[in-house]
C-alpha cells in the first residue's frame, strides 16, 4: 500500500467467502507514576515480542560498527504529539479506546468544558476500563464497574460505595487518572504521552505537525483509519515505496506510464513498472525531505508523512490550480502492531463528497491495504529474524526507487537504534501470526472506528432484513389471495417475480456486507 494508491474509488468485485474469525482488542501495560495527574499505574505482561527487541539482540555484521549517536541525537519518543483518531470518527456521548505506543488510553468529551480528553484507560479503584464506561448525566466520565466518576481534570469527583458523611476518599491523589495533553488539529484529536504537571502546557512549546491544505475552505479532506497486523517501521517504510503499487496492487492501482529509460533494452511490464528518480534533503532528527520527479513527500517523524504526487504549477490569473495531498499518520500500537489515519485533501472534485458517502471511499481503500497485509505481516517477521541492524545487509535495494526506504531505515536506526521508544514495558516478542481472515479482517480494524462504516452496516442489516421479510410477506400474501385479488396467471407471475427478486437482493446484500465490511481475500496470483 502506498500514498497513491489509496485515492481510487472502489470497483464492486464477486463476492468472497463469509469471515471466519476476528482480530481481539489489544491491551497494554501501564507503568508505575504518583500524584494526582499522575496516579499509580500498574505493571502487566503483554503477548507478543518486538522487531526492534530482536534487532537489539542481533550484533551488527559489519567490520566496524556505527558508532552510538549522542544523546543529543537521539530521538525522543515521549516528547511527541501522537494521532488518536479524527474528531469524525468520534461520537461524543461515548468513550473511546485506543492502544497508542503501547499506552492504552481513553478519550471521551467533556460537556463542562466543551473538549475532548486523553485519560490512561483504567479506573484507579480496580484497573477497569474506562472506555468501557460511559459519560453520566452530569458529563463525567464514569467507571461502569463500581461507577466511580471523575472530571476532565482526572480528579474523582464521587465514590457511590463512599458514606455520604464519612471521609472525603474521593479527594485521595490515588483515586485520580492520569489526563495527558491533548489538542484538536487539522480535524484529528491528538494527545502527548506524558501526564506530569509540568506537560500540562507542553502545547505552548511544540505542536503536532500542521497541514494547512486540511483547514482550508477551498479544500474538502477525506478522513480513514486502519488498524494493522504489522509493526510501526514496516507500515512508514511501505508508504514510502511507489515502486511496488503496480505490483501489489495489481487489480486497484495501475503504474504510471513514463517514456522509456535511454538504455533499456527490454520491454516494461504490463503492470507499468518503472524508474522513480528521488533526491532527499533535509535529512536529521526529526524526519526528512524527499524531491522526486513529480512531486515531493515530506516526513515528519515519527508519525506524519505527507506530500503530493505532482508539484502544483504557479497560478494562470484566477485559474484555480489543482492540487491532491497525501497525507498519513502512521502510529506504533504495540510490538507486531500499527495504525494508519489517512487525510486526503484536495481542491478539485469537491462537489463529488456531496454525493459520495465516506464509507464508499473506504471500500476501495481498505481493499488497497488489504492487498499488501499479508506480504508486509510476512517481511517483518524475515526483517526480525535477520535482525533489523542487519537490514541493509538482508535487503538488496539498488536502484533509486528505493531513496525513502533507505532514508527512513538510516533515520531509524541512527536516531532510534531500529527501536520504538514504547511508554510501557513490552515483551521482547512478535504476536504469534493469525490466519489469513484475522489478518485481514475489517470489522475490529476500520468498521467501529469508523462511524460512517458503522452507520452504513446498520443501514444495509437493517435492509437485508426488510427484504427477506418482504419476500416472504410475498409469497404468504400469493397464498391468501390466490383465486380472489389474484385470479390470473400473469399476477401470479408477477408476485412470484417480486418475491424472487426480494430474496436475491437480500442475498446480493448479504455478500456485499460480508465483503466490504468484514473480510474479503486478496489472491495475487489471480490477478
Amino acid at each position: 500500500m502506498d500514498p497513491l494508491s489509496l485515492l481510487v474509488l472502489p470497483r464492486i468485485p464477486r463476492p468472497s467467502p463469509p469471515l471466519a474469525a476476528a482480530a481481539a482488542p489489544l491491551v497494554n501495560s501501564r507503568s508505575p507514576g504518583g500524584a494526582c495527574l499522575v496516579p499509580r499505574r500498574w505493571h502487566r505482561a503483554t503477548a507478543g515480542l518486538s522487531v526492534s527487541a530482536v534487532a537489539a539482540e542481533t550484533p551488527r555484521t559489519e567490520e566496524t560498527p556505527s558508532p552510538s549517536p549522542s544523546r543529543e541525537e537521539r530521538f525522543d519518543w515521549l516528547d511527541q504529539w501522537y494521532p488518536f483518531s479524527p474528531v469524525c470518527d468520534l461520537d461524543p456521548r461515548a468513550p473511546h479506546g485506543k492502544t497508542v505506543l503501547g499506552l492504552s488510553v481513553v478519550a471521551w468529551y467533556d460537556r463542562a468544558a466543551g473538549e475532548w480528553r486523553v485519560f490512561d484507560d483504567a479506573c484507579p479503584h480496580r484497573l477497569a476500563p474506562l472506555s468501557e464506561g460511559r459519560i453520566d448525566d452530569k458529563g463525567r466520565l464514569q467507571c461502569v464497574y463500581h461507577g466511580w466518576c471523575f472530571d476532565g481534570a482526572g480528579a474523582c469527583k464521587f465514590i457511590p460505595q463512599a458514606p455520604a458523611l464519612g471521609p472525603p476518599v474521593h479527594k485521595n491523589s490515588k483515586a485520580c487518572v492520569a489526563s495527558y495533553p491533548c489538542v484538536v488539529q487539522n480535524n484529528i484529536l491528538w494527545f502527548y504521552p506524558r501526564a506530569e504537571p509540568e506537560y500540562k502546557d507542553v502545547v505552548q512549546r511544540k505542536k503536532p505537525p500542521y497541514i494547512a491544505e486540511i483547514d482550508d475552505p477551498a479544500f474538502v479532506t477525506v478522513y480513514g483509519i486502519r488498524d494493522l497486523f504489522y509493526g510501526y517501521d514496516v507500515l512508514v517504510e511501505n508508504l514510502m515505496d511507489p515502486a511496488h503499487v503496480p505490483y501489489a496492487h495489481k487489480g486497484l492501482m495501475g503504474g504510471i506510464r513514463k517514456k522509456e529509460d535511454p538504455g533499456r533494452y527490454v520491454e516494461y511490464d504490463k503492470e507499468g513498472g518503472g524508474p522513480i528518480k528521488m533526491k532527499i534533503d533535509q535529512a536529521n532528527t526529526q524526519g526528512f525531505l524527499s524531491s522526486m520527479e513529480r512531486g515531493y513527500f515530506h516526513f515528519a517523524a515519527p508519525c506524519t508523512f505527507y506530500g503530493s504526487p505532482s508539484r502544483p504549477e504557479a497560478n494562470q490569473g484566477n485559474k484555480k490550480t489543482p492540487q491532491v495531498l497525501l497525507v498519513f499518520f502512521c502510529i506504533p500500537v504495540a510490538p507486531g502492531r500499527s495504525r494508519v489515519i489517512w487525510a486526503f485533501p484536495r481542491n478539485v472534485g469537491v462537489w463529488l463528497d456531496k454525493i459520495i458517502p465516506r464509507w464508499f471511499y473506504h471500500i476501495g481503500q481498505n481493499r488497497i491495504l488489504d492487498s499488501d497485509i499479508y506480504l508486509l505481516h510476512v517481511e517483518e517477521r524475515k526483517f526480525a529474524a535477520a535482525g533489523l541492524d542487519n537490514w541493509q545487509k538482508a535487503c538488496y535495494v539498488p536502484t533509486s526507487s528505493d531513496g525513502m526506504i533507505i532514508a527512513f531505515r538510516n533515520w531509524f536506526r541512527k536516531y532510534c537504534k531500529n527501536q520504538v521508544g514504547w511508554a510501557t514495558p513490552q515483551v521482547d516478542q512478535l504476536p504469534p501470526t493469525p490466519t489469513k481472515d484475522q489478518l485481514l479482517e475489517r470489522y475490529w480494524s476500520h468498521v467501529v472506528q469508523c462511524t460512517s462504516c458503522s452507520a452504513a452496516l446498520k443501514a444495509m442489516r437493517a435492509l437485508e432484513v426488510a427484504l427477506q421479510v418482504a419476500s416472504v410477506a410475498v409469497v404468504g400474501f400469493l397464498a391468501v389471495a390466490k383465486g380472489t385479488l389474484v385470479t390470473s396467471a400473469v399476477q401470479r407471475t408477477a408476485v412470484v417475480s417480486m418475491a424472487v427478486l426480494c430474496f436475491a437482493a437480500s442475498r446480493w446484500l448479504a455478500n456485499f456486507i460480508e465483503k466490504n465490511f468484514y473480510f474479503q481475500d486478496y489472491v495475487h496470483a489471480y490477478k
